[in-house]
């Protein structure tokens, strides 16, 4: 009976942290500041950084380790067809990531399930 009861609560507390992320995803606008996690792996999967071959092209240093702890702001959001919601993001001090591209785009929540992107 016990391992019913344990049971039922693991479900319980597992539906409840799929809708809190769900709830941060509705509140996200434009202006809203996010941190780049670090990486799980040798490149980042749902923040779209560029290759290392178009950021060596346009004369900047291709180094993904440089993006980690990185604040960024949201500049826009787009609703594809599919029901994901892609961000476009710029860092809050105005630089540049990889001294080549102002821009770079993310699954948001993908990003934020994963620990690429971590709400402030």
């Amino acid at each position: 009976m016990i391992k019913y009861a344990i049971a039922l609560l693991f479900s319980i507390s597992v539906m409840n942290a799929q809708e809190s992320v769900n709830q941060k995803l509705t509140n996200i606008e434009i202006g809203d500041v996010f941190e780049i996690g670090k990486l799980k792996s040798i490149t980042y999967k749902h923040i779209n950084f560029p290759r290392a071959n178009f950021i060596i092209k346009r004369g900047g240093i291709a180094n993904y380790k440089r993006a980690e702890g990185e604040r960024v702001v949201v500049v826009s959001i787009k609703e594809k067809k599919d029901g994901t919601t892609q961000v476009n993001l710029k860092r809050t001090d105005g630089g540049r990531f990889f001294g080549s591209h102002a821009v770079v785009s993310a699954d948001l929540k993908e990003a934020l399930e994963s620990g690429e992107l971590e709400i402030l």
